[in-house]
């Protein structure tokens, strides 16, 4: 890794905003996946940047609710204020309008949305990439591991996970979101198929909605929006760890 690699993280935000919940509500950013790790990361004394593939993104109208924001968060929420919402909704930036170089670790924030456009944000995968191939921590959450398969190490032209163990959003949560036939019908694989596929190793805890995180050689990844902390902890860790502080 290397000595001069940026303190500046990366946080990828789905652009994907529909309609794919029961009752019509729509998928999107979950805010805390977001939210959690840029407070991880500021605290941390990373620079954060927030970015879509597109630019755009829509909030995921599930995370908006009880039981997943607490009054904190909530209040955050409000506030528009507040760093984070000014990131967000005034200085979101477009992936390829970054800089790679400026990037030292990069953190895949989620929602159901990411199932949607991650597979195919090119512009998220390369900053990611290139992040990766220099040294660098790449880290998700919940189904932000969506981008993981498409993060190609530059020198085995292969994804980044294969061989890793990894987790991410389970079928079981899938279920008790009542999701999984939409996905299915929409032709969305899930998390725990997509990193399979490329050769990873998958682990998950008892329970859909436990704090569960793992590292596997620079890759960081969360189960659930309740890991969001947790594995942007072990990223700002392992940074430091790997270069030596």
């Amino acid at each position: 890794m290397s000595k001069n690699l940026p303190r500046k993280a990366l946080i990828s935000i789905s652009s994907f905003n529909g309609a794919i919940y029961p009752g019509g509500h729509k998928t999107g950013l979950f805010f805390t996946e977001a939210l959690h790790p840029f407070e991880v990361l500021t605290e941390a004394g990373f620079g954060v940047d927030l970015a879509s593939e597109t630019g755009s993104f829509g909030l995921d109208d599930v995370s908006l609710t009880d039981p997943f924001l607490s009054g904190s968060d909530k209040a955050i929420l409000n506030n528009p204020k507040h760093p984070f919402n000014v990131k967000l909704n005034s200085q979101l930036k477009k992936a390829s309008d970054l800089k790679k170089e400026e990037y030292g670790l990069f953190f895949a924030s989620a929602g159901h949305a990411a199932l949607y456009d991650y597979p195919t944000a090119k512009g998220l995968q390369a900053v990611a990439a290139d992040i990766w191939d220099r040294g660098g921590i790449v880290g998700t959450v919940c189904h932000g591991p969506a981008i993981l398969p498409g993060v190609i190490d530059s020198k085995t032209g292969k994804s980044i996970i294969e061989g890793k163990t990894v987790t991410g959003f389970t079928i079981e949560g899938e279920l008790i979101f009542r999701i999984l036939d939409k996905l299915r019908s929409d032709g969305v694989v899930p998390v725990v198929e997509a990193v399979t596929a490329v050769g990873a190793y998958y682990s998950s805890s008892m329970n859909a909605f436990d704090d569960y995180s793992i590292t596997s050689g620079r890759v960081v990844t969360g189960t659930n929006p309740q890991s969001a902390r947790s594995a942007a902890e072990r990223a700002v860790k392992l940074f430091d760890t790997l270069k030596g502080l």
